[in-house]
């Protein structure tokens, strides 16, 4: 993988790009008795393991191998396959064989690590759920927006739980080509939108006509998130706040670098399924598919004149 951008070099890991569009589906996917999509679900995980007294970076570890074995996994995750009756050797076999299928262009010593947790889950006793993680998982983000310009709406909207999510699995992923500390980028990115919790989002066109009263409504609805947390975890969580203003870190490059592709691609996904061909979905994604009927189904199709 590329040096990090210090010095004038690359400003990105172009050999990442492919695994983070995958990864920004976990935003999309849901499944029968579960609450919320992917992503939600592990921003909700997350929180409860800081607050029942995890190590942070024990907990960006684990929520970010989960991720990475969750993007050609979906659902089928550890306490499903246990469920299922598959012995503890099995269910952490197939966690692996979904995470190797993804990862090959992660570091490393980060892969190492993270497979790892995998391997050997950690048990984490969590903690109660503040209140703003329901609430940024109940709060949409705005979509496209520009001063002076009506907002673009692109439907079915993410929630913002879902894209801190996001942003800090991409932050851990990202953080050994920046040099940046794991632990500290996770943290920023699953706190980056705190003022959202008690604040709507009306996008950049909003924020632009709060004028010199924005800050001020931030940094108070930020503290009202902040004082959910017990003390000692609050202190954890501003500390690694302080990287969000600016690129003047390794940490702060990572997160902003986790934050802009997250955005785009959230947009990327839209247009993608726009443009999407029906050649592309019966031959190359092979939606009839190779099988004992394969043949009756082309057959089908072909006298039905589908598609």
């Amino acid at each position: 993988m590329s040096t990090s951008s210090e010095g004038g070099g690359l400003a990105a890991p172009l050999a990442l790009r492919a695994l983070l569009v995958e990864l920004n589906d976990l935003k999309r996917v849901h499944s029968a008795g579960r609450i919320g999509s992917i992503a939600e679900r592990l921003f909700a995980q997350g929180w409860g393991a800081l607050t029942g007294g995890a190590d942070p970076e024990e907990v960006a570890l684990d929520i970010t191998a989960k991720a990475l074995a969750a993007t050609r996994l979906c659902d089928l995750d550890a306490p499903f396959l246990a469920a299922a009756g598959l012995p503890p050797d099995a269910v952490s076999g197939i966690l692996v064989d979904g995470f190797d299928a993804v990862t090959g262009e992660v570091e490393a010593s980060l892969r190492d690590r993270l497979r790892a947790r995998l391997r050997e889950p950690a048990a984490f006793l969590p903690g109660s759920l503040p209140g703003f993680v329901a609430a940024l998982a109940a709060q949409p983000r705005a979509g496209v927006t520009c001063p002076g310009r009506p907002r673009i709406l692109l439907e079915p909207p993410e929630n913002h739980a879902e894209h801190c999510l996001i942003v800090a699995v991409y932050g851990v992923v990202l953080s050994p080509f920046y040099r940046a500390d794991p632990a500290q980028v996770f943290l920023a990115a699953m706190s980056h939108h705190f003022h959202n919790a008690a604040m709507p989002d009306a996008g950049f066109t909003g924020e632009m006509l709060l004028g010199d009263h924005l800050l001020p409504i931030m940094a108070r609805t930020t503290r009202w998130a902040l004082d959910e947390l017990k003390p000692d975890l609050q202190e954890t969580v501003r500390r690694a706040r302080a990287v969000l203003p600016d690129d003047a870190t390794a940490e702060g490059r990572a997160f902003h670098a986790a934050d802009c592709i997250d955005r785009v691609l959230q947009i990327a996904q839209h247009l993608r399924a726009a443009s999407l061909t029906m050649e592309t979905v019966l031959d190359e994604m092979e939606l009839v598919h190779a099988g004992l009927v394969k043949g009756f189904h082309d057959r089908v199709l072909k006298d039905m004149r589908i598609p």
